[in-house]
Protein backbone atom coordinates (compact mmCIF):
# COMPACT_ATOMS: atom_id res chain seq x y z
CA UNK A 1 0.00 0.00 0.00
CA UNK A 2 1.41 2.88 -1.01
CA UNK A 3 1.99 6.21 1.35
CA UNK A 4 -0.63 8.77 1.47
CA UNK A 5 0.01 11.99 0.40
CA UNK A 6 -1.30 13.78 3.46
CA UNK A 7 -2.73 11.74 6.34
CA UNK A 8 -4.52 13.38 9.60
CA UNK A 9 -5.52 11.07 12.35
CA UNK A 10 -7.60 12.14 14.91
CA UNK A 11 -6.79 15.91 14.66
CA UNK A 12 -8.15 18.36 17.37
CA UNK A 13 -7.87 22.37 17.70
CA UNK A 14 -9.98 24.26 20.09
CA UNK A 15 -10.32 28.02 20.93
CA UNK A 16 -10.94 29.27 24.86
CA UNK A 17 -12.14 25.78 25.44
CA UNK A 18 -14.70 25.92 22.62
CA UNK A 19 -13.97 22.96 20.63
CA UNK A 20 -13.34 23.17 16.65
CA UNK A 21 -11.88 20.57 15.59
CA UNK A 22 -12.76 17.12 17.26
CA UNK A 23 -11.21 13.83 16.40
CA UNK A 24 -10.88 14.61 12.56
CA UNK A 25 -9.13 11.52 10.48
CA UNK A 26 -8.54 11.37 7.01
CA UNK A 27 -5.52 10.65 4.25
CA UNK A 28 -5.50 11.50 0.51
CA UNK A 29 -3.73 9.55 -2.10
CA UNK A 30 -1.41 10.94 -4.62
CA UNK A 31 -3.20 12.50 -7.21
CA UNK A 32 -6.53 12.60 -5.18
CA UNK A 33 -8.33 15.91 -4.86
CA UNK A 34 -10.14 16.80 -1.13
CA UNK A 35 -12.84 19.09 -0.66
CA UNK A 36 -13.90 19.91 2.41
CA UNK A 37 -17.83 20.88 3.26
CA UNK A 38 -19.40 22.08 6.09
CA UNK A 39 -21.53 24.85 7.53
CA UNK A 40 -19.82 27.91 8.54
CA UNK A 41 -18.41 27.74 11.65
CA UNK A 42 -17.76 23.90 11.38
CA UNK A 43 -14.02 23.67 11.41
CA UNK A 44 -13.04 23.50 7.46
CA UNK A 45 -10.49 26.51 7.57
CA UNK A 46 -8.93 25.61 10.99
CA UNK A 47 -8.44 22.24 9.24
CA UNK A 48 -6.79 23.96 6.47
CA UNK A 49 -4.69 26.42 8.74
CA UNK A 50 -3.33 23.02 10.97
CA UNK A 51 -2.62 21.07 7.88
CA UNK A 52 -0.47 24.45 6.58
CA UNK A 53 0.88 24.61 10.27
CA UNK A 54 -0.66 27.90 10.73
CA UNK A 55 -2.10 26.50 13.86
CA UNK A 56 -1.26 24.13 16.03
CA UNK A 57 -2.74 21.05 17.41
CA UNK A 58 -4.67 20.10 20.45
CA UNK A 59 -4.26 16.59 20.00
CA UNK A 60 -3.71 14.14 17.11
CA UNK A 61 -1.23 13.76 13.84
CA UNK A 62 -0.32 15.01 10.93
CA UNK A 63 2.04 13.14 8.15
CA UNK A 64 2.62 14.51 4.60
CA UNK A 65 4.17 11.67 2.44
CA UNK A 66 4.73 9.97 5.54
CA UNK A 67 6.50 12.31 7.59
CA UNK A 68 4.82 13.52 10.90
CA UNK A 69 4.99 17.28 10.47
CA UNK A 70 2.66 17.93 13.64
CA UNK A 71 2.29 15.31 16.59
CA UNK A 72 0.05 16.06 20.03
Amino acid sequence: MPIPALRCHNIKKSFTHLPVVRGLSFSIAQGEILALLGPSGCGKTTTLRLVAGFERLDGGQIEIAGRVVADQ
